[in-house]
């Protein structure tokens, strides 16, 4: 298939695009290249960029993609996002206008241009605060931040598109772990293995029980290129959620997983967060009965991958909670006058 994959320079699409090529697939990129320097270890090598010239090399941003740009591809993985809450929070108008407004219309616009099938990826925080039942994709959606709800409004709009020539499906990701050469440390499994390498502590705010599903990037991209190859009729307006009831595990639970890996590391539960809403244990057994897919990393695997990767990259304190965090990384760009305030390059 030809697949355009937009975000492929963020932290899943360049672990994304070498399975999807792998596979055989002829895989284009869409990205504005605000992540694309935020790399530890040997540099990617990246496919060609939607838009990218020689003296404009970071390509179209998402909400400027035109219909011409996306005629002949077979599929579009959508992963671009503003993509953590924080974010979502400090400026919510802009998280729905890229992650709502500008995932539709690209949908939109993949339809009129013929493409078969959008995969769109879509997140486990859409159920909220769920308690301790394994939740399914058909359980109540109660997204407590801007990011998740801007996920279920895509997802609604993007179901009403479907018909026999347009396929989305909506990929719940638990949240991500593991390496990636452009790495990001603002998500748990990934921070608490940097705080471990960085200071010797694995610092838990919260009182370490909420619970949390997990899923390795390397599983994500497998999940995505599964369902790239399936029939239509098992995937046609399906969500389905992406990881393993294996990493359903408490943050507490978690964080002793980093203790376990990382040489002289210590645990602090320090709750000075207070109690974190977000709870939530998922069930991902559709996948599993539908397509036989099966994720395969375990978090103590992952914590392991994480910190090899970490010493073998030099990972410095600057680059963990500056360059390689979300929200001060777009600061940086700002303040530099690379971005506008609405994020776009200037």
């Amino acid at each position: 298939m030809r697949v355009l994959v937009t975000g492929h320079q963020g932290y899943l699409g360049t672990v994304m695009v070498p399975v999807l090529q792998a596979a055989g697939h002829d895989v284009v990129g869409l990205d504005s290249g605000l992540f694309a320097d935020c790399i530890l270890g040997p540099a990617p090598t990246d496919p060609p960029t939607l838009g990218a010239t020689e003296d404009r090399p970071f390509g179209t941003d998402l909400r400027d993609v035109t219909v011409d740009q996306l005629t002949g591809f077979d599929a579009v993985i959508h992963l671009a996002a503003l993509s953590n809450d924080p974010l979502g929070a400090l400026a919510p108008e802009i998280t729905y206008d890229i992650n709502h407004h500008a995932s539709v219309r690209l949908a939109r616009l993949a339809k009129e241009a013929g493409v078969a099938r959008f995969l769109y990826a879509s997140t486990c925080s859409v159920y909220g605060s769920a308690g301790e039942d394994l939740v399914t994709e058909d359980a109540p959606l109660r997204p407590l931040t801007p990011y998740a709800e801007s996920k279920v409004r895509v997802e609604d709009d993007a179901a009403a598109m479907a018909d026999s020539s347009f396929t989305p499906v909506f990929l719940r990701n638990a949240t991500a772990f593991g390496f990636s050469p452009r790495l990001r440390a603002d998500i748990v499994l990934n921070n608490l293995v940097g705080h471990a390498v960085l200071t010797g502590d694995v610092r838990v705010l919260s009182d370490g029980t909420p619970w949390r599903p997990l899923v390795h990037a390397q599983d994500i991209a497998a999940a995505f290129e599964t369902c790239l190859t399936a029939p239509v009729e098992k995937i046609d307006c399906v969500a389905f959620n992406v990881g393993t009831e294996k990493n359903n595990l408490t943050v507490a639970q978690i964080a002793q997983a980093v203790v376990d890996v990382v040489p002289d590391s210590k645990l602090l539960i320090t709750g000075e967060s207070g109690a974190d809403p977000r709870s939530y244990r998922v069930d991902f057994s559709r996948m599993r009965e539908a397509l036989g897919f099966e994720a395969q990393w375990t978090i103590p695997d992952g914590a392991a991958e994480l910190y090899k990767g970490y010493i073998a990259g030099g990972l410095t304190s600057d680059d963990f909670f500056k360059r390689f965090t979300r929200l001060p990384h777009l600061e940086k760009l700002q303040g530099e006058g690379i971005l506008d305030q609405s994020m776009r390059r200037i």
